[in-house]
């Protein structure tokens, strides 16, 4: 469906992430090995944080990433310790600007590979529960943001798991009503800027990939020559569809129903369960 990537620690170039690791977003976009399809070509997009400005910078293209003359100009020179980025296969929405991931809200970005099945079905129900004062800042067509606004709706400026599993509970109680089986599918990202949420569930128990980065720490340790290492810092944090490069013991699985929590060089792996709507 589609790839990403989250990225936290040592500022670095988004060249870094998107064009030099051997399997990298970008490579993901032509040849994913892991993903529904090997081809995302349906557009991208990068966000970013810096010390510019509050909300994050947000560049999006109907382009193919690996032909995108302008990504990879600015991938040369937007430098960020924190970032996100994507690449897209449509489900069946429009390939448009407003369809890329990842979507903004003020200092939020959210991203999401997967889908809602039977969407066209469920639409109509799944936005009247969006908050009045939200629904109209949905731009594009996609489930995947209709999903984010629904979390915002419950709270994901506080909570972000539990607005989560609120929202996903409103998908899993609407396609029970209209009869469709295992609404649910995929991997969510969420960050403020600060920390990352990364969430890995499907209804059918089957979730998308998702891995994220073995410690550093570790890592430098059992690689002493290798030079990338050593250009960051202990507390970098890679989250990732699938994994960036072929080193033995660099990637970890992020196991089924959970959530991945990254913050102040600190992560942890808690269970996540949808919560049913009273």
């Amino acid at each position: 469906m589609c790839r990403w990537i989250a990225y936290t620690g040592s500022p670095v170039t988004l060249d870094e992430l998107l064009y030099k690791p051997a399997n990298s977003l970008v490579m993901q976009s032509r040849h994913s090995r892991l993903g529904a399809e090997p081809t995302n070509g349906d557009g991208f997009g990068v966000g970013w944080y810096d010390e510019h400005s509050p909300t994050p910078g947000l560049f999006r293209s109907i382009e193919p990433a690996w032909s995108d003359a302008n990504l990879r100009e600015i991938a040369q020179h937007v430098r960020s310790g924190t970032v996100f980025a994507h690449v897209r296969a449509t489900s069946g929405t429009a390939v448009q600007q407003t369809n890329c991931h990842p979507f903004r809200h003020d200092r939020w970005l959210f991203m999401h590979n997967g889908g809602i099945g039977g969407f066209a079905a469920l639409k109509r129900d799944l936005q009247v529960a969006v908050a009045p004062e939200l629904f109209p800042t949905i731009e594009g067509s996609t489930d995947s943001e209709t999903l984010f606004h629904l979390a915002l709706t419950f709270g994901l400026t506080d909570d972000p798991p539990r607005a989560v599993a609120e929202a996903i509970g409103v998908v899993e109680d609407v396609a029970r009503r209209r009869g469709v089986p295992f609404p649910m599918q995929g991997t969510v990202a969420v960050t403020d800027g600060d920390r990352v949420w990364a969430i890995r569930y499907s209804s059918e128990g089957r979730s998308r990939s998702l891995f994220h980065n073995q410690d550093v720490a570790v890592l430098r340790e059992q690689y002493p020559d290798n030079p990338v290492l050593h250009g960051l810092t202990d507390d970098t944090r890679v989250v990732v569809s699938e994994p960036l490069g072929d080193l033995k013991g660099a990637w970890l699985e992020v196991p089924e129903s959970s959530c991945l929590v990254i913050g102040g060089g600190v992560q942890e792996i808690v269970p996540f369960a949808p919560v049913a709507p009273a």
